[in-house]
Order: C-alpha cells, then structure tokens, then sequence
C-alpha cells in the first residue's frame, strides 16, 4: 500500500463521524476501499457497501482485498433481491461486508427488516453522481435517524463532477451528514512526493501526423468553431462555456444541454440541430487519431446519409476539406487511359489496382465507337497507413533489440532470483476495436490490415447496391459495364459535364464488383451465381489463398486475452503463445516481444496482473498514467519503462492537456469551497443535514381555514402513502418522505402509489410515458386502475432541470395523428372518461400534488392495496368496483353501442338487466332511458337493421 492511502485512512478514522474523499482519478480508489476494509471486524458490526453502478469497480475492490491480504476471510458478498427475507436479516446481524443496491436497503429499512443497531457504517463509492433526491441521501437520512453512532464515508474520485453546480461539495456533504472534506489531488505534498520520488522511466515521442491528417483536422476545428458562433447568437448559452478546448471533452454536450434543457422547447430547429452537431465533430476529432483512414470513411458516409437534410455542419465552408482529405486518405481516382483526374499525393506509396478491362470487348459493345471516349474512372488506391502503426513496430524492434542484447546479464539476474521481469510489453488503448487492429496489424503487417478493411469498404457498396437493385428493375439484364470493372461514359457525355460523384461511385462499385469476382473464383466448392452474368464459384470471401492463415482458435485465444483476466497464468500463457505462432510471423520481419493489448475502457487491474516492466500508451489517457505511477511506487525495485505515443501539434495532445488543467482547477474551487464552508453542527457534534426538520406546514391542508375557534390546534395526523417496490428507483418517495410522509413499499398489481382508498396514481416520467405508449402497456394499465379505483390518475412528471413542455407549439398540429404524443394523450382521455391526467413539473411539486390529492382523505390500507388486482384461489379479484354488481365483459360491449354515452349507460344498466332485456324495450322506454329520442332511435336502428348474408 501507498503511503498516501495510509494518511487518507488515518484522517477518516479520526472522525467517527465519516468523510467525504475526494481524490484524482487514477489514484487506486478501489486500492484505497479495499484497505480501509481490510481494517473492519466483526465485533464492529456489519458494514455496507452501495454497490457502484460500475461492476468493474467492484470486481477490482474483490481482486485488491484477495491480492493484499490471501488470508483475509472477509471477502465481500452482495445482498440481492432473491434472498428472502429473513436470510437477508440474518446477514445484516452477522458483522461481515457486504455489497447491496439503493432500492433493496431503502426497502428493507423502511419495513424495519434491518437491526440499525448492527449496522457499524455505510460506504458510498461514487459521491460525486448523488443529490438531495438520491436514494442514497435517502438511506443516510433514515440511517441516521436510527443510527447516531454509526459512520458514512463517501468517495470519489471525479473532482470534475464535484463543482457541477452551486457549491457541490458542500451541499453532498450536508445530506451525507457527514463534517470532513478530504482533499487528495495529484499536487498534494504525500501523493507528489511518494510518486516523484522513484518515477518511471519515461520516453516521449512525437508521431508526425500525415498532410491530410493535419487538414482534416483543421477543417474540423475550423467547422466547430462556426457552430459556436452560431450558438453564441442565441445569447442563451453561457459563452465562457463555449470554447473549442471545451469541445473536446465528451462533456461538453452535457454541458450545453444542461444549460438549454430548461428552454428548449423554445429554441428552433438550427439551434437544436447545433447542440448535435457539436457532439458529432467531437466524435470525429478523436476517431481522426484513434481509428484507421477506411474506417474513418465509412464513418464520414454514414453521417453523410444520417445527417445530410438536417445537419448544419455539412453546410458549414470548410466542411468540404473533411470529405474530401478522408477520400484522399484512401484513394484517387484516375481515368482508364492514365489522365488523372485530380491531383495525385506523390509522396505517398501508392498501390495501383486496375480491374480488367478488355478493350476489344468495348470496342465490340460500342459499334466501333473509340475508346478514348469510352474512357472510364478507375481507382487507384492510397491506403494511408496511421502513423503511429509504423512507430509501434519499430518501438517493439528496438525493446526485443535491447534485450537479446542483454540475454547474458538477465540469465544472471534470473539466476540470482533478482529478475522480475516476464518479457510481455503493455500496449493500452482507448477500446477494443483498437486493440483488435493493432494486433491484426503485429501478427500481419499494416498493408495487410488496410487491404482487408478497404476490402470490407468496397463489398458494403455492392452490398448496398443489390439491396438498391432488388427493389427496383434491373434496366439493363446483362449488366453491361460495372461488371467488367470499368464504368463507361455515354458518348453524349463526355468528362466535362458529367457528374463527377456519380463517375465515382460507379468507379467504386466497379473495383467492388471486380473484387467479388475474384474472391468468388477463390472459393474452392463450385456454388451456382445467383444475379450478374460471372460464373464465380462460391460464397465471397476476401483475401488472397496464399496469404498467412491464422488459427481461428489461437486467435479467438488471444482476442479473450485481451479482455479477460482471471487467473495470472492463463493470461501469460496466452498472450506468450501469441508471439510464438510460426504462422504469424513473416520470413523478413524482424523478432518481436511478446505483446500483450489493454483496453482502457475495460477498467481492469491489468498492471497488477500482468506486472510489466514497459507499458507502451498508445491512445494517453490521464487516469492510466497515474495508475502507472502508482504501480511504481508499490513496486520501486522494479524498472519500469513508459512510452507516450503522441500525435504532435493534435487534438490529443491538447486534450490531453486540458484534461489535467481541468482537475487542477476543480481541485482549486473545492480547496477555495472547504475555506468558506459552513456546516451546522448540533450539540452532539452531529452534521444536520439540508433535510433533518420536516416541512409541518404540509400535515395542514391548503384548504384549512385561517380562523380556529378559541385558537385550538388539531392535532397532525401522519400523512402515509402506500409505494409499490419498483418505484424506488425513482426519486420521488424520497421526496414524499422529505415532506413528512410515511412511506409504505409494498408489492403492488394495479397502480404505483396509493394515496386514499379511492385514489391510485400511475406515476410517468417523459421517457417511460412515450415507451408506455409505444409497447400499449399504458393502455392496458390505465384500464386496471379505471377498474378498481373510483379516482384513477396518471402523473405525468417532468424533470425540474428540463423544459415543461413535450414539445414547442410549432410541432403541435391540428388533426389526430397516430405519431403525435399529444394525440395519444387525446385518445386516452377519451377513451378512459374517469381518467384524471396530472402534470408535474417537478418532483416537488409532485409532493405538494399529492398532499392537496389526500386532504378530506382517509388513508390507504395496506393490506387492502396487495390485495387489488390479484385472484383468490376461487378465482375472484377483490375490490372490482364494477366486478361485483356487473357483468364487466357486458358494460364494456353496452358502451360500445351507438348512442350510449358516458351520460346515460348507468341508467340504461338500472333500467333492463340485460342485453337481451334491452334488445326487446320500445323506442318510447329506450328514449325514457337514454334521455332523448334521437339517441334511442340510433340504437334501435342499429339493435333492428339486417345483416348481410351469402345466401
């Protein structure tokens, strides 16, 4: 353990009240948790942990308690909803640790399942995601309440997070109940001087981006920027917020939402479209270095086809270079007689791939016509490799280089039992996909791994263009032209007035056309050729017969390597065995070491598995190179060497940058917050949180008179609401609870609070309201309520940081339309009279609804409430408010009945018992009943009008 981890560990046991940590991220939080609960005992009591919404973090926590200490017997299990109740009850009074969800301990302490008293403390990993309304602020409230001695310590480790907002931190730590802030960033006196002071070695390298790198680049930056500027203009975004290195960070789209959600149904289409549009260069300025030249292309079509009607960047000046430096990235094009078209990159190796073309063949097919006319676009292919490809490879040459240098002096070490090291080197990137590419690219070479994906380009299009072709009619049954792999041009059109796009795409389809061809010849068993005039053999299938086949097993072995680490060994074995495949290897290429690849989005322990003693970075990232330096000061014999690919004068590299000065500043506002905090304190030296005194001016109701008799004050009786299980997800009993109310979770078949009796509400938030609609579950649950409660509602909530409005005014139209929420919402009403519809802007103000709802209220029974909507054993549903006096089938047909309103089918019910009963009354009775002649006779006409027969 770190020493550092032992100073935080020694601040939060000298206050038995708890804390709140903060740290950089990168620091071995899950190290830090699990020495902490390497500490505990059982005869302090059980501790809790709130499962993380990650499982990777609790699966390191489980990994670091087994490394740190193998004898440690404590091993965290979790609390799940199957366990039956008194097993769980068992397990809160038995002393150990364990992991468990929000709702399962906020059910369970609110139906008195938990010994409060057992219950030694509380462990929050992921503080900087709560708020007031959180279960977790939830579960500290009651905790406390029933528990003063017991401790909360809460971590986190996105000092980012920690200052969204008016002061945060102070708020976080005032519904923790919690006093202490402890501040641990990467500057701290212990962390920098522990992780300086045996660093690793470090080797920084600057990969020059290729020229159409650097532009596509440019135009992007330059794009962006024209779409902050559009943005300022609508003066309702902060502009300090609106910057370029900001637009960088995947947050920034959150950024900006959160300051338009309150207002935007009032913005237009454009500025809505550029809140997207910010997102989509985001994502196209960190594929430019993370991805390969064709699949950054393949990107660039589907945003082309998704995007082109409504996008505003595509229409942006310099959104023309971004297309067209990707294309060049990949390929030319170039007329069949050698005349190029556009200007060729010279510089760049380029592979030249002709299909056939057989100019006796077109001369024959044009009548003698020349060929120079005839002259079509073919491709010739770039293929720009990423450069840091090149660079990797040779990084990997010079470490096996140094080391069969040095064979002789590791034998002695290895001898003396002083050589730790495994020979594997580290290679981190962003993601998988990358991974899975750098490897194709180590095992293979880099041409073959482009060759492959420009394959996979070109088959897309014909694929693409069968789909095309099988919807329409083929105007030519031979397939004249595009087979043969050349794409002629008309005589009547010649170069300088034909489309050059279109002359492209049919250059691309031809090469792709060609390319099947081949790969169909390839394939061994004869297969008929369905469509096209070829007689290829065979399914498609790419690439050449003679290049290197890997093993479909070692490969899928390494690929799980990469992403699996259960066990030390089985990762070594795997990932040695990977460099030692003879298939994999090429005659001229020079000896490699073995590699093993880390995705960083995995978030798995892998330097504490894998022990490496050189970790190349190829994708930087902050995070993991403070693991790295922590790794070194856990183990500060062993060498350890680093390389930093970087892209020079990049986005990444600004980013990288930003994200550090970024957590320097968040750090700064929180030292800057903990100077000036505030929290009251009461005389036991308890934190009172925002919440501890309940709101009693909500147990009198809004309409209680202002004049009492002598001044007598009635007595408050507790308001209580029966919540069904599945709503603990939400934030809404916490709040009810906030306001005074007693909360009741139950089990419940019809409805999901019960506030009186007669009043069951079906709470929808805006997103389960639209997916209710779409799969008809609303329908079918408005109907139970209508059939066991007298005053059936429907809640529609809004969330108090977004826009009360479904949509602006302009998209509301004036007819029903089946796609329209607000039709939707029209036909429920009237489908569903008794219905009331409820809109809350917040969560609130949906407490404030309810309690006006339950005054001059009984309250709801509990036992009733399990009970509606659920057969006995003689098959009877209780409480069926139409089920006991009615047949229900019979009301729902009578009110189908032309002329039968919502206004006269209960005395047409009082006066006939039943329908044949009412086929048989007379016009004069039936007029007397449904309160109008012109209503009987509808119902009469239709009760005596003749059915259509075959005879």
């Amino acid at each position: 353990m770190v020493q550092f981890h032992e100073h935080i560990i020694t601040e939060l046991l000298e206050d038995i009240n708890g804390g709140l940590v903060v740290l950089s991220s990168g620091l071995s939080l899950s190290k830090l948790v699990s020495s902490l609960l390497l500490l505990h005992t059982h005869s302090e009591g059980t501790l809790l942990i709130l499962s993380p919404s990650s499982a990777t973090l609790r699966s390191r926590i489980t990994f670091n308690l087994k490394t740190l200490n193998p004898q440690f017997t404590q091993i965290p299990s979790e609390i799940t909803a199957e366990l039956p109740a008194h097993h769980r009850h068992s397990l809160y009074s038995s002393g150990n640790i364990f992991f468990i969800t929000p709702r399962i301990l906020i059910v369970d302490l609110l139906t008195n399942k938990i010994p409060t008293s057992m219950i030694s403390g509380i462990i929050i990993l992921n503080a900087h995601s709560l708020s007031e309304t959180s279960t977790e602020a939830f579960i500290i409230r009651i905790y406390r309440s029933l528990n003063r001695g017991g401790y909360v310590r809460a971590f986190s480790d996105k000092p980012h997070a920690m200052v969204s907002g008016f002061a945060k931190a102070e708020r976080t730590m005032k519904f923790l109940h919690v006093r202490r802030l402890h501040l641990w960033p990467r500057f701290q006196v212990y962390v920098s001087q522990e992780l300086e002071r045996d660093p690793p070695e470090v080797v920084d390298i600057r990969v020059p981006m290729s020229r159409y790198m650097v532009g596509i680049q440019k135009a992007i930056v330059e794009v962006m920027d024209a779409c902050l500027k559009e943005m300022r203009k609508t003066n309702k975004v902060d502009v300090e917020d609106l910057t370029v290195e900001n637009g960088l960070f995947k947050s920034f789209d959150e950024i900006v939402r959160r300051q338009l959600d309150p207002i935007w149904h009032t913005l237009g289409k454009k500025t809505k479209q550029l809140v997207s549009d910010l997102k989509t260069l985001t994502k196209l300025l960190d594929y430019l270095v993370r991805y390969d030249a064709v699949t950054y292309l393949k990107y660039l079509d589907t945003l082309r086809v998704s995007e082109s009607f409504r996008s505003v960047w595509l229409f942006a000046e310099a959104s023309y270079k971004i297309f067209d430096f990707a294309k060049k990235r990949v390929y030319h094009l170039v007329r069949s007689d050698g005349t190029k078209v556009s200007e060729v990159n010279k510089s760049a190796k380029n592979k030249k791939r002709k299909v056939k073309e057989d100019n006796k063949d077109s001369e024959e097919a044009d009548d003698g016509t020349s060929s120079s006319s005839n002259a079509g676009l073919v491709l010739e292919e770039v293929l720009e490799e990423a450069p840091k490809w090149k660079v990797l490879r040779e990084i990997l040459e010079e470490i096996e280089e140094e080391r069969q240098k040095q064979g002789g002096l590791r034998e002695e070490l290895l001898a003396e039992g002083k050589d730790t090291d495994n020979g594997i080197v580290l290679v981190a990137c962003k993601d998988e996909r990358s991974c899975l590419q750098i490897e194709e690219c180590i095992f293979k070479s880099p041409q073959k791994v482009m060759s492959e994906e420009w394959k996979k380009y070109l088959l897309s299009k014909v694929q693409l263009r069968d789909i095309v072709h099988k919807k329409k009619k083929p105007k030519d049954p031979k397939g004249f032209g595009i087979l043969d792999g050349v794409t002629p041009i008309a005589p009547a059109q010649n170069a300088e007035t034909s489309s050059i796009s279109k002359q492209e795409h049919d250059a691309l389809l031809a090469a792709a056309s060609g390319l099947r061809g081949l790969a169909e010849n390839d394939f061994e068993d004869p297969q008929p050729d369905f469509g096209g005039r070829g007689r290829g053999k065979g399914k498609r299938k790419v690439g050449n017969k003679k290049g290197p086949i890997i093993n479909d097993e070692v490969q899928s072995g390494n690929r799980e390597a990469s992403t699996s680490y259960k066990a030390e060994t089985s990762v070594e074995n795997m990932v040695l065995r990977k460099h030692k495949n003879p298939d994999t290897t090429t005659a001229n290429a020079k000896p490699l070491p073995p590699v093993q690849l880390y995705a960083l989005e995995s978030d798995q322990p892998i330097l504490d598995i894998l022990k490496p003693s050189i970790v190349i970075v190829y994708h930087p990232d902050v995070a993991f190179v403070r693991e790295i330096e922590v790794y070194k000061a856990e183990n500060p014999s062993k060498k350890l060497k680093v390389y930093f690919l970087f892209y020079e004068d990049s986005t990444e590299v600004q980013k990288f940058e930003a994200s550090i000065r970024r957590e320097n500043g968040a750090f700064e506002s929180l030292i800057r917050q903990k100077s000036m905090m505030m929290i009251p304190v009461d005389q036991g030296g308890h934190c009172l949180g925002m919440t501890s005194s309940f709101e009693s001016d909500l147990s009198s109701t809004q309409n209680s008179m202002t004049r009492r008799a002598g001044g007598r004050k009635e007595v408050d009786k507790e308001m209580q609401v029966i919540v069904d299980m599945r709503e603990f997800m939400s934030s809404l009993p916490n709040v009810l609870h906030q306001k005074g109310m007693r909360i009741i979770p139950v089990t419940l078949e019809v409805g999901d609070y019960i506030l009186s009796p007669l009043i069951c509400v079906e709470r929808k938030s805006i997103q389960d309201l639209f997916m209710s609609f779409t799969s008809g579950r609303l329908y079918h649950q408005v109907e139970t309520m209508v059939r066991y409660y007298r005053i059936p509602v429907l809640l529609i909530e809004f969330s108090q940081d977004k826009s009360f409005s479904f949509q602006s005014a302009s998209d509301i139209g004036d007819d029903v339309t089946p796609n329209n929420i607000i039709s939707k919402l029209s036909l429920l009403a009237l489908h569903f009279p008794r219905l009331r519809i409820i809109w809350s802007r917040s969560l609130h103000a949906t407490a404030e609804i309810f309690a006006a709802l339950k005054a001059n209220q009984d309250e709801p029974d509990e036992t009733k409430a399990m009970r509606v909507g659920v057969p006995s054993e003689e098959g009877i549903v209780e409480n069926d408010v139409r089920a006991e006096n009615y047949n229900t089938s019979a009301v729902e047909f009578l009110r189908r009945l032309p002329g039968v309103t919502d206004s006269n089918y209960r005395a047409i019910m009082d006066g006939c018992k039943s329908l044949a009963e009412l086929a048989l009354l007379p016009l004069e009775k039936l007029a007397e009943l449904m309160g109008g002649h012109k209503a009987a006779r509808t119902l009469r006409e239709f009760l005596d009008a003749k059915y259509p027969t075959l005879l």
